[in-house]
């Protein structure tokens, strides 16, 4: 990270910067691996409840400052990546009328994965729809179905293929083009927390960043994690199954978390970049699992597929499958009807 961005980092942080994908959960027994209670902390960051729990048998003040450090590392990137933060990398690219944005080399190593999904969708995961997001307030008390000139209007700056990095540096050839880190943030950041915990020697833990789980090791000796994954609209009090893995990241992306209703209609926060509209389609959740390091690119992958559609999105799936053998990527869909499909590899056992 830049030195002397870190210097002026904005403590503010607004809700609307990232979009929240629903929270799967770890359904964990309490004791650490040689017994002793887990050492854990949940806070508020990046725009959801995040909880970062090690497993390991160590002494508790160093598992904590281990954590604090986790935390600190979340909201350096939090303000590195928001689209809101008037210092970070992202504002700066959209404040640079067109012309090329010197930036950390993380900020550039999430927009070129974003790009890659970007093209291997054919553009249904786009970052340049920041114009568009902006129009939608889901946080507001009174959200409003914006109007559709400002619609079309924002859509006219929507195409990935205007991003070029090089040299530490970023272009956005459309002037008036945004991008939102939103759809892939929240699990790049997954990724580098567990990256930085496992570099403190921690064999046994587990990230949890509101939707994207990150779990390092094992639950116990041969014990894999078991994750659990929500049924849709029954706010968090349902599952439809459970999923155990072992090293790997887990990211579950649903159309309920955030809506609104207006003259009968439910709008939901997964923006279709074709249409500025949200995405209208038959799932309602969709579940990725992969190896872990991944959870940045199963965020995209998820809200992608909840783009698609789920013929579509299972097509897509196989395509990544064969694309990005190493990357393990599996996944599971819900659709309008509450059945469950699932990829040859997924392993979700229903409840």
């Amino acid at each position: 990270m830049k030195t002397d961005r870190k210097n002026n980092l904005n403590n503010r942080f607004i809700r609307s910067c990232f979009i929240t994908a629903l929270a799967a959960f770890i359904i964990i027994t309490h004791t650490a691996c040689g017994g002793e209670a887990p050492v854990s902390k949940t806070d508020f960051c990046l725009d959801t409840s995040c909880t970062i729990t090690i497993y390991d048998d160590m002494k508790k003040a160093d598992a904590e400052q281990i954590i604090e450090d986790s935390f600190a590392l979340m909201r350096d990137y939090e303000r590195m990546l928001s689209k809101t933060i008037s210092t970070s990398d992202v504002a700066e690219i959209n404040s640079s009328e067109g012309q090329w944005t010197e930036v950390s080399d993380e900020t550039i190593e999430v927009i070129r994965m974003a790009n890659m999904i970007a093209y291997e969708s054919g553009g249904v995961f786009d970052i340049t729809i920041g114009k568009v997001t902006d129009l939608w307030d889901f946080k507001s008390e009174a959200p409003q179905v914006p109007a559709g000139e400002d619609i079309s209007d924002a859509l006219r700056h929507v195409d990935y293929k205007r991003i070029t990095t090089g040299g530490g540096r970023v272009l956005v050839s459309d002037p008036e083009a945004e991008i939102d880190l939103g759809g892939v943030a929240k699990g790049y950041i997954a990724d580098k927390t567990a990256a930085f915990l496992e570099e403190k020697g921690i064999m046994s833990a587990v990230v949890n960043l509101g939707g994207n789980v990150v779990v390092i090791g094992e639950k116990d000796e041969d014990t894999p994690w078991t994750v659990g994954i929500e049924r849709p609209f029954t706010d968090r009090k349902e599952l439809i199954g459970t999923v155990e893995v072992t090293d790997a990241t887990v990211v579950t992306s649903g159309i309920y978390e955030r809506n609104f209703e207006e003259d009968g209609k439910i709008y939901h926060h997964i923006l279709d970049p074709e249409t500025g509209y949200p995405a209208e389609t038959d799932l309602e959740a969709v579940t990725i699992i992969a190896k872990k390091g991944n959870s940045g690119f199963c965020d995209a992958v998820s809200t992608a597929c909840l783009i698609l559609g789920k013929d579509k999105a299972i097509e897509f799936i196989r395509q990544l499958q064969t694309n990005y053998p190493d990357r393990g990527i599996e996944a599971a869909f819900i659709d309008n009807n509450g059945d469950l499909v699932q990829t040859d590899g997924m392993d979700i056992k229903e409840e």
